[in-house]
């Protein structure tokens, strides 16, 4: 008993007044905790995409609603990865994190319970809110604990969890659906979630906390941020399926979003107590990290997207086969942390980020050459490279947006990196989607014309589809009719798989154009920035 009465004391210890004083061990301790909660935070964003089906059959939901699983998920996490920075001082990062992950535990207990895709859609949005404060807090936390080297090694790991959490979702939902049931998704999180909670409670103590700032909140301030980031993630949700503008609903939450956009600005520039600061924007570099995070998270979310996408629409696969598929990504993702670790100390971050740029435009264009027969094999390679190249840029997209800011500078800084990279993502999302939609019309017509100009050709096909229809529909009638439909569904097939390719292509073209800003930035080393040095 004394023996447990020492150790509880020692996890116990407060150590706000110099937490980088803390041992080596606690320090690694408090990472751990805080990474598998964020962790549990972004695998959710995807867990569901490989299985959207199977929610949808469960809950007896149309194609359109069952897409607000992820997108009020999205919409919400968006809101609270911001607001994270003011919560963290006003509760500490210790209480901060506690609730978000105990209530994060609690709305995934809930979705799994969900009655109706109404409650599921409202306890989704509810889970992504709470859960989204442990994204930004984790790397906040890391950088203020950690030094030197420890400080760009947690910044690898730290980024590993934050690129591989949401690529090994598709895979594990796709396992989870087929061996138990799509309701487990997130009966998963309650029992993590209860053990995260506990320690988080028990051994992040590195700052103290302010309630009175609870009190003196800009209230105009939360609801602008709330309208601009959600009427943004609606706007761009729905705009592919509605024409954008062309519809009123759209053209209403989009100008009500313009709006609270102009407002949160005004607050965040006049108000004497803003929930989001947005000083950190003032430095450049952080800009720049800002501005590669934003498009590494519109590569990132839309190419896990797109992938199960084209699996599911074009060869037809389950969600099982879909998640075996894309697990490539992953185990990509685990050596590029390696070799990230090891590099990030030794070399200038501009060729780190140089080279994952490039390696992830050329995972893209291999990407874009997609035939209606590709499966594991053919997309192995382009995943893999894709997997190498995002730890090269998340890792020093991390240590240049962080390293220059002191610890009571990091939550609001590591708020707003954070928000970058989950904006580039809806951004992308919805982009992609527009894409398909359009280059599947154009290719689809294009085809058509192309037949029209080759009649006896198409005609031939007919034929001969009509001929092997004949052997189980002998009425010549009925025969002609499949073919027909057969040949309608190879076109369609194929206009939508060079949907697919000029969809990559063109994500292909904006990695190199990032490319081309990195130049721009000034040379700097993890932990070695001037800016860093005069703020200690």
């Amino acid at each position: 008993m004394q023996w447990l009465s020492r150790r509880l004391g020692g996890l116990t210890q407060d150590w706000s007044h110099d937490p980088s004083a803390m041992p080596n061990s606690r320090k690694y301790l408090i990472c751990l905790v805080m990474a598998f909660g964020q962790f549990m935070a972004l695998f959710d964003i995807q867990i569901v995409s490989a299985s959207l089906s199977d929610v949808q059959a469960g809950l007896a939901a149309g194609p359109d609603e069952v897409s607000w699983v992820q997108t009020a998920y999205l919409m919400a996490e968006l809101v609270m990865i911001p607001l994270s920075a003011y919560l963290a001082r006003a509760m500490s990062s210790r209480w901060l994190f506690v609730f978000s992950c105990g209530a994060f535990t609690f709305f995934s207990l809930m979705c799994g319970l969900s009655w109706n895709i109404e409650s599921m859609i409202v306890f989704r949005a509810l889970q992504g809110f709470t859960g989204g404060a442990m994204v930004p807090l984790v790397f906040a936390v890391g950088f203020t604990i950690f030094t030197g080297k420890q400080r760009s090694v947690s910044a690898a790991i730290l980024g590993m969890v934050t690129v591989l959490a949401p690529t090994l979702g598709p895979t594990a939902g796709g396992l989870i659906t087929d061996k138990l049931d799509w309701r487990w998704l997130f009966f998963i999180n309650v029992l993590p979630g209860i053990i995260v909670a506990v320690l988080s409670m028990l051994i992040v103590r590195v700052d103290k906390g302010n309630l009175s700032m609870i009190r003196k909140i800009d209230w105009s301030h939360f609801i602008a941020m709330a309208v601009f980031l959600g009427g943004l993630e609606y706007v761009l949700e729905e705009g592919p399926k509605k024409d954008w503008l062309g519809d009123p609903t759209v053209a209403i939450v989009a100008w009500l979003s313009f709006v609270a956009f102009i407002l949160f600005l005004q607050r965040a520039f006049r108000s004497d107590n803003p929930l989001v600061s947005l000083r950190p924007l003032r430095k450049p570099m952080f800009a720049f990290a800002c501005l590669f995070s934003l498009v590494t998270g519109f590569g990132m979310y839309s190419s896990i997207y797109l992938v199960p996408l084209y699996l599911a629409r074009v060869r037809g696969y389950d969600s099982l086969q879909i998640g075996t598929t894309v697990v490539v990504v992953g185990a990509a993702q685990l050596i590029s942390t390696i070799i990230a670790a090891s590099l990030i100390q030794r070399v200038d971050l501009r060729w780190m980020i140089s080279a994952g740029l490039l390696l992830f435009a050329a995972s893209l264009w291999q990407t874009s050459y997609f035939t209606p027969q590709w499966g594991f094999w053919e997309l192995a390679l382009p995943q893999a490279l894709r997997g190498l190249a995002m730890m090269l840029c998340v890792v020093p997209c991390v240590n240049m947006a962080l390293t220059p800011f002191t610890a009571a500078e990091l939550p609001a800084a590591s708020g707003l990196f954070n928000v970058m990279r989950n904006l580039g993502g809806a951004i992308g999302i919805a982009v992609v989607n527009t894409w398909l939609q359009d280059n599947s019309r154009i290719a689809a017509s294009r085809i058509g014309e192309a037949m029209g100009h080759r009649q006896q050709g198409a005609q031939d096909m007919v034929t001969a589809l009509a001929a092997r229809f004949s052997t189980q529909f002998p009425d010549p009638v009925v025969a002609t009719t499949l073919a027909k439909a057969q040949l309608a569904r190879l076109v369609g097939q194929h206009a939508v798989t060079l949907a697919f390719n000029d969809a990559f292509r063109l994500m292909c073209w904006m990695f190199l154009g990032a490319l081309m800003l990195v130049p721009l930035c000034k040379p700097v080393r993890a932990g070695h920035s001037p800016d860093a040095a005069a703020a200690h």
